[in-house]
């Protein structure tokens, strides 16, 4: 997840003209066309663009439609998605599967997190899942004690508001294994600590 220094992984007011928030994507420019990154960088995007069997991800994260589905979306990413894999979004409404090229498929899951974790990790055939966010749904994960690995990509931004992984936890049972740096970012790599 990509951080302002002020613990925001998205700007305030996300919707259709700016799906990161107000100023959420000066926390990505690290990974986006363009623009020039290092060493540093260009590792931190492979950690991020690694392949897993399937993916969670919240309804913020797939797109800017709320409450009904009375509208067609089929994601930010055009025709062919990053996933390449099963991705289960969570919503309170129901929607049927939508299919994209390159594998991804995008299935709706209206009863809570641990159902659509469930759905994913056996989707993912053993090949892990990955948490795709938004910080919601990073909070659930977490509480699930389901997130073995958590890399905080800190932009050295600062939004005073937005949207947060950290509200209301108690705890973050992590240590730091690699860190990388840039200009443009601090990759910070966690791996979950066990008593």
């Amino acid at each position: 997840m990509s951080m302002s220094l002020d613990g925001f992984v998205a700007g305030p007011d996300q919707g259709r003209d700016h799906p990161l928030g107000v100023r959420g994507g000066e926390l990505h420019t690290w990974h986006m066309p363009g623009v020039e990154v290092g060493d540093a960088d260009r590792t931190a995007a492979r950690w991020l663009m690694r392949p897993r069997g399937a993916y969670v991800m919240g309804r913020n994260m797939f797109g800017p439609v709320r409450g009904a589905w009375d509208e067609p979306w089929d994601g930010w990413w055009g025709p062919e998605p990053p996933y390449h894999a099963p991705v289960f979004v969570l919503t309170h409404h129901e929607h049927p599967s939508i299919e994209m090229q390159g594998g991804t498929v995008f299935h709706f899951v209206t009863d809570g997190f641990d159902a659509a974790y469930a759905r994913a990790l056996d989707a993912s055939d053993g090949a892990g899942v990955g948490i795709a966010g938004g910080a919601s749904t990073v909070r659930q994960a977490l509480a699930a004690d389901v997130v073995d690995e958590l890399t905080l990509d800190i932009a050295p931004v600062l939004l005073g508001s937005g949207e947060r992984i950290p509200d209301g936890s108690q705890a973050f049972g992590f240590e730091p294994v690699e860190v990388l740096h840039s200009p443009l970012t601090t990759h910070v790599r966690y791996r979950r600590t066990r008593g």
